[in-house]
């Protein structure tokens, strides 16, 4: 596989977080734990704040936003913004943009295909390279989208199936970065007590992303009441982190360039099992 040259180099593994609440010491003990990109979730805004305070904390992560949210980040502002982080840190800001989910943005979201469109030719006139850029894509069309228009996709809450599947419709060349989250329990039931809730609120309750876990094979049935443990196990890798590690593997042996890890429970230091991830997935190897 070949990506765009320009696209930052973002390691086999990621952290994928929350934008807010991060602090100077949490994004260097991740760079220092091995993990090459930083993935900041919850739609940061156009300003790009957040990247640049954890460009300016660490000196070799990547940064990438998962995702920029195109109806309330506009175009030539989150352009302006690249620009400037570039000036400040060049090659180390990647942008993740995307539509996030119509229930979320029900009084402007319209047409989310060709608004995506029209925002990415927006960024090709004020100049931000298509390797600098990815986009949140879990369907086929959006997918394409990717593989013609970015570095390639960024897909949320997915499985090694479907990245599998991806990687057929991307093509050899196109970056592909899945999320997938990880709670650190042998206790099958404690983890699923953990992964549950923020598989089941909201995105059980989202069509884009049931109408995607439909297209794996999931049944209406699966996918209620909280998902089946059938569900939670596919999305919400659980175990020691030898048997995490084995899971985020196989997307890597699906297809995938990169994993985005977001270790559940998030109201908990992440930090201990990140490095007992790093450690049984040799990231300072």
């Amino acid at each position: 596989m070949s990506i765009d040259p320009q696209t930052p180099a973002l390691g086999r593994i990621g952290v994928w977080r929350h934008a807010y609440g991060l602090t100077p010491e949490f994004v260097q003990s991740v760079e220092r734990l091995g993990y090459g990109t930083l993935w900041l979730g919850g739609s940061p805004p156009a300003d790009l704040a957040i990247a640049e305070a954890v460009l300016d904390a660490t000196t070799t992560l990547t940064v990438a936003t998962g995702i920029t949210n195109i109806w309330v980040s506009p175009a030539a502002e989150v352009a302006e913004s690249f620009h400037r982080l570039e000036a400040r840190h060049p090659g180390r800001f990647l942008l993740g943009v995307g539509v996030g989910h119509p229930e979320a943005s029900a009084d402007v979201y319209a047409k989310p295909y060709q608004a995506v469109v029209t925002y990415l030719d927006e960024l090709d006139a004020a100049g931000v390279p298509a390797g600098r850029r990815v986009l949140a894509a879990l369907g086929p069309r959006m997918l394409r989208l990717a593989a013609d228009r970015a570095a390639g996709a960024h897909p949320y809450l997915t499985t090694p199936e479907h990245t599998r599947e991806a990687r057929e419709l991307l093509g050899p060349a196109p970056l592909l970065a899945p999320e997938h989250k990880v709670v650190l329990d042998t206790d099958p039931v404690a983890a699923r007590a953990v992964g549950r809730p923020p598989v089941d609120n909201p995105y059980l309750h989202l069509r884009n992303y049931v109408a995607n876990l439909t297209r794996l094979g999931f049944t209406a049935g699966e996918l209620a009441d909280g998902g089946s443990d059938r569900v939670i196990d596919a999305l919400v890798a659980h175990g020691d982190a030898t048997a995490i590690a084995a899971r985020l593997t196989e997307h890597l042996d699906a297809g995938a360039n990169h994993v985005a890890v977001q270790v559940l429970p998030v109201d908990r230091d992440e930090l201990p099992a990140l490095a007992a991830l790093a450690e049984s997935l040799a990231l300072r190897g």
